[in-house]
Order: C-alpha cells, then structure tokens, then sequence
C-alpha cells in the first residue's frame, strides 16, 4: 500500500478547511501496514459520509477503530465525505476516496464500512463507493473489489440501499467486526474465490444481514415476499446487543480533531438502551435492554481522557443522561477528580445532553452547577398532555416547570425545549400548546433573571422502522409548515422565546429514505447521479429533486411516505428485527391511539416486549431502586392535565384501552 499525499496535497490549496483531509490529530493510530505482507490481515476503512467535522466526534466510528487495530489479523484507517470542493478537485485530478490517517487509496482496502447516523446521508454512501472506485451497484463488483458495509441506526432498514452493500449489521459492532474480520481473513487466505461464498458466509453471522441473499417479490406496490435464497441462510436477521458495556471500555484514546468540530469535548458513553418507552423514538426501541457502564469506569475513562485530550468540557452521553444510576454522586466525583488535573477544575463543564425533564432535579442542578453553565435543552416533545399520553413520554406541566424552575434557580439563563410535530392524532390545541408551555417557562425564569429565555425547536416527525408508529402516515410537508407557523404566529409577542424549526421539506425526504424498500434504491441513485449530495446541508438539499426522481421511477410519495399502513402489510424491514414482536409494537401502536401510556419497564415487571427474553439480556442497572415517586420521578397520577385517563400496567400488557 502507497501513500497518496504527494497528489493529494496540491489540491488543499484550493479547498474549504484543508485541515479536514490531514489526520494527524492526537489519539490517531498510524496502523502498521507492514502486516498486509502475509497476505492475511483484514484492511478496513471506516468511513462516516458526512463531512469531518461531522464524522471525527462520531464515537461508534472511534470504538471500531481502536477495537480493529487492536487485532493480529486487521488494521483499520478513517475517512470521511469530501466536501463539494474536494470532491469536485479529487474528480478532476483522478484521485481517489484516501483515508486520513496515512493517505491511502480506497481501494487499497479489503472493506469500506460506514456508519449511517441518519438516512439523509445515502446519497453521500454512494458518492463515496464511486470514488474509491469500485462499482456502485453490488452485483457488478468481483472478488478483487471492496466489501461496502454499513451499521449504525439508520441500517435497522438498509432495503433502500440494498442494490449498493454488500452487507448491513444490525446493531452494536463491538463484537460481531471481529467476527466479520475472521470470514474475510479466511477467504483471502483461501485465495479469495468467489464473492457469492463469502457474502454467504457472512450472512450466517449474526447480526449481519447480507440483501444479495434475499429475493423480494412484489404483489403490485405491496411486498408479497421476502425470501433467503439458500437454506442455510437465516430468514430473520437479528440485532447484535453487548450484554456488558463494562467490558467495552472504548475509546480508550479518543481523537482530538486540529481544527473545529461539532462537539468538540470529550464524551464518554454512560449506558446504552431506553425502557422510557417513547413511542417515536426508533433509538430508545432498538437499543433495548438498558445496560449502564460501572460508575467507576466512568469516572476512570473520564479522567484519563481528560489527561489525554486536554478537554475542560466533558459530556456523558446515552439516549437519557439523567437517568444514570446515582447521577449526582457520579457527577460529584468528576468535578471531584478534576481537581487533580492540573487547567481542568477551574474551567470544567458537564455537558448533560438528551435530559429528562422528570428526571432533572434541584440536586442534579446543583452538581451541574459546580462547573461551567451552559444551556440545557429539555424534550417535552408534545405540547399537551394528551399528545404526551399518545407518545408515551409522560411528562406534566407540573413535571416540566419543575426543572425549569431548578436551572433557573440555580443560575442558568436559557434553556431549550425541543418538540415534535406532525405526530399522530396531533391537534391544532396540541400544536398551540407549544406556545403555551415556552411562555410559562419563560415567566418562571424571570423569577430568577431578567435574561431567561426559552427557544422553541420544532422538528417534523418521521415514523421510523422497528417503533410502535411504524404504520402511521406521516404529514405532508405543508401540513408541517402551516403547524410550524402557528407556532411562530402565537410566540410573535412573546418576549424570549424564540422558535427555530427543521426544513418541512427535508422532512419528507427523509421520510423516503427511511420508510422505504428496495426500488427507493433507483430513486437514490438518480438523485445522486443529478447532483443531490450533503442532504442534510439546507444549501444542498433540495425536495424537487427527489420528487422529481420518485415520478421519473414510477413511485408514489403517498405510498411510501403519508399513507397509513395496516396491521398485515409486510412492511420493507419485516424480515430484520430488533428483537421487538410484532405484537408488541401492534399493541402499543393501538394503545398510543386510546390515549394510554406505559411506565418505564426497568422499574414494573415486563411487558413481554421480546428484546430481554429473546436475547437472554436483561436490564443492568447499578442501583436497581426505582426513582422517588416512581418511574416518572413525580409520583404524581399521570392522568392529570387530561379528561382521557391514562392506562398503567403493573403487570402484562393488556388490551389496548383497558384499566387496572
């Protein structure tokens, strides 16, 4: 393998942010390529399709990273999307896709692998196949080409981008790239035969899901079928789930970009999984159980990386921060530790995203407060308490002023509160209540500062794959945009509240790319091919050009975007699983439409949702003792605020509607 720098550099002068094509950030690992001699080691270049400052943060990329290099038999280098500039310099000048880390080709590589954190971003995965050379459709590569596989959350339906990987892993990749090292690693040894054994023989893995295995037949616009194409591969593909995060303490060197970054601080993963239980949140349901990292590892991974890094800014991340076990001891110990660091305590900040507002408290504030303020951002989601029922993120008004009165009170001037619109049974009232909600905390703040102030951010709900809302027909993008103007037409007069809102249009869009099957791969492609990259960059994003590109292909937005399905319809993704059941998610969707909400499964006995008994896992938890006053944290009766009430279950689920 050669270095491509020497073609490479000349290009940067006249580019955007050369700094993102260089590497040499510290914690990079410069792999040793001289293994490649025994012909048996497993090149993988692991590649986020988004820009650098984007994609470097990226922890799942990070972990894979360290966890590939860290084998005899593999090695791994990153690369990420060129911008329109590069790209355009790279064409002109035939060079190809390069890793960061030593300026290698692409196609140098046995595997290019990317991380999907958002549909959006497919458009991107195909401009990057393209210019590492190989050909963008899968059947048209041979053995001596790359593997192109993807993971992350956005995989759990990869049928959109069937025709272009090789192979999609479901879920968590801690374990199951080593897996996929050891197939590869033995098919090259063996001579690398042909490509159809070895794409057989990774689709035994679990986990992993090969589409050139698969044939799907169609019944007019319905799926009829979907079916292996050989016995020995699996007809339902399962998710990968590590049953102890303890034993994956990564990154263990986490990388510090030389120029600025989204996110630019050191994060650290404190559990993975959600039992909340929020019925549009396809991250909370697919990531089940909920497994928490020892308090002490935490600690430990914290301190050593701000030793490392030189961070002053520290963020602990997870689908529902709060709700750690023992938060505010654990966030004591790190203010605790700093001081031992010399520049850290002084300037220190805890960074608590994804919080809940039941789970934020006077002390949680106060723990916080030790460090350096800065803005929180609390999730309501809905704006009534009736639309809060139907979503099953059972916050109260009460629940909510409640921590807004605790930052306020404890030095904070503003806050964030992030909704959801378009969300089904969503009433213009629900939609009006938004205003409402931002006003009061608005005024709660003044209590405290004359500075307080609340921006509102709006974002368009798209029903994703394996969540209870999976059959619900999304809102047009104008019914979005006139929600969204009602909001800004009630806020107007409200002095400090802002609204900001995510493109209506690009909405829909994703709505096309995540709902969809195997023919919205044309669809993509044609967008690709007339110029459609960085899709979820507003200056490139355009929605004319998919539609037009849905018309060119025959298909119908309304059929795969704001239909409703039913509970028969052999949906794109029906023969993948997050280990969810059918009727598990059938029962809630129903239950979601009489109004009734569930309660946090790690505290009732379970709702037989199929992940921990499917799985073997269940949830680990370092202090398994329910929050004061239940799993809501309020003990309040979480039928207030509604004339409809709500139904808990403490036991099994029952059918949808019925009281206990």
């Amino acid at each position: 393998m050669s270095t491509l720098w020497a073609r490479i550099e000349p290009l940067l002068a006249r580019v955007q942010k050369p700094a993102r094509y260089i590497g040499c950030e510290d914690g990079a690992i410069t792999p040793r390529h001289d293994k490649l001699d025994g012909g048996d080691v497993v090149a993988w270049l692991l590649a986020y399709p988004d820009t650098y400052e984007i994609g470097l943060p990226n922890q799942g990329l990070q972990i894979l990273y360290e966890i590939l290099n860290e084998r005899d038999d593999a090695l791994a280098e990153r690369t990420y999307a060129p911008w329109a500039d590069l790209d355009h310099e790279m064409r002109a000048a035939g060079v190809p896709l390069f890793s960061v880390d030593t300026h290698r080709a692409a196609g140098e590589f046995d595997v290019l692998a990317f991380n999907l954190s958002s549909e959006l971003v497919f458009t991107n995965v195909l401009n990057m196949i393209d210019l590492a050379g190989a050909p963008v459709r899968s059947a048209e590569r041979d053995a001596d080409d790359l593997f192109v596989l993807v993971g992350g959350h956005a995989a759990f339906n990869p049928e959109p981008l069937a025709d272009f990987i090789d192979a999609a892993v479901l879920g968590e990749g801690e374990e199951v790239v080593s897996e996929i090292t050891e197939v590869l690693r033995a098919w090259k040894a063996a001579g690398r035969s042909d490509r159809e054994s070895v794409l057989r023989e990774l689709s035994k893995i679990p986990g992993v899901y090969v589409p050139a295995m698969y044939e799907v037949t169609y019944e007019g616009e319905h799926i009829a079928a979907v079916q292996p194409r050989y016995p020995d591969v699996p007809a339902t593909v399962d998710k990968r789930t590590v049953a102890d995060l303890g034993e994956w303490p990564y990154p263990k060197h986490p990388l510090v970009p030389l120029t600025e970054v989204v996110h630019d601080r050191l994060s650290v993963e404190v559990f993975r999984g959600c039992t909340r239980g929020c019925r549009f949140c396809q991250a909370g349901m697919i990531t089940r159980p909920v497994r928490e990292r020892p308090a002490e590892q935490v600690r430990t991974m914290i301190r050593e990386g701000l030793r490392s890094t030189g961070y002053d800014e520290v963020s602990l991340t997870s689908l529902s921060t709060a709700d750690f076990s023992d938060i505010e001891p654990v966030v004591r110990g790190i203010l605790d530790d700093a001081k031992e660091i010399p520049g850290a305590c002084d300037t220190m900040t805890i960074n608590l995203p994804s919080l809940r507002v039941d789970a934020f408290t006077v002390g949680l504030a106060g723990e916080v407060n030790n460090g350096r303020r800065s803005g929180l951002t609390f999730a309501p989601e809905g704006g009534s308490w009736r639309l809060r029922k139907v979503i099953n993120k059972l916050i109260t008004e009460e629940d909510l002023y409640g921590a807004v009165e605790s930052a306020f009170s404890q030095g904070w001037t503003r806050m964030k509160l992030y909704f959801l619109t378009g969300l089904p049974t969503e009433t213009d009232e629900d939609t009006l209540g938004i205003a409402e909600l931002a006003k009061n905390c608005v005024a709660i703040g003044k209590r405290y500062t004359n500075r307080a102030s609340v921006t509102v951010s709006l974002g368009g709900f798209v029903p994703k794959p394996h969540t209870p809302f999976q059959w619900f027909g999304q809102n047009t993008d104008e019914e979005l945009r006139r929600k969204i103007n009602m909001v800004r037409e009630a806020t107007r007069r409200m002095n400090g509240v802002n609204v900001k809102w995510h493109d209506p249009a690009a909405t829909t869009a994703e709505g096309i790319t995540s709902r969809g099957d195997r023919r919205i791969g044309r669809v993509i492609e044609r967008v690709w091919r007339e110029g459609g990259l960085f899709q979820e960059w507003g200056e490139h994003f355009d929605l004319d050009r998919w539609a037009a590109a849905m018309e060119a292909e025959g298909l119908s937005l309304d059929w795969y975007v704001f239909r409703h399905r039913d509970e028969h319809e052999i949906l794109p993704w029906a023969h993948l699983t997050a280990g969810l059941h059918h009727d598990f998610l059938w029962g809630d969707w129903l239950d979601a439409l009489a109004e009734s909400g569930v309660e946090d499964c790690r505290w009732t006995p379970c709702y037989d949702c199929g992940v921990c008994t499917g799985y073997g896992i269940e949830h680990v938890v370092a202090s398994p003792i329910a929050p004061a006053g239940g799993s809501q944290g309020t003990g309040q009766d979480l039928s207030h605020g509604g004339d409809v009430p709500v139904t808990l279950l403490p036991t099994r689920r029952e059918p949808a509607g019925a009281s206990t």
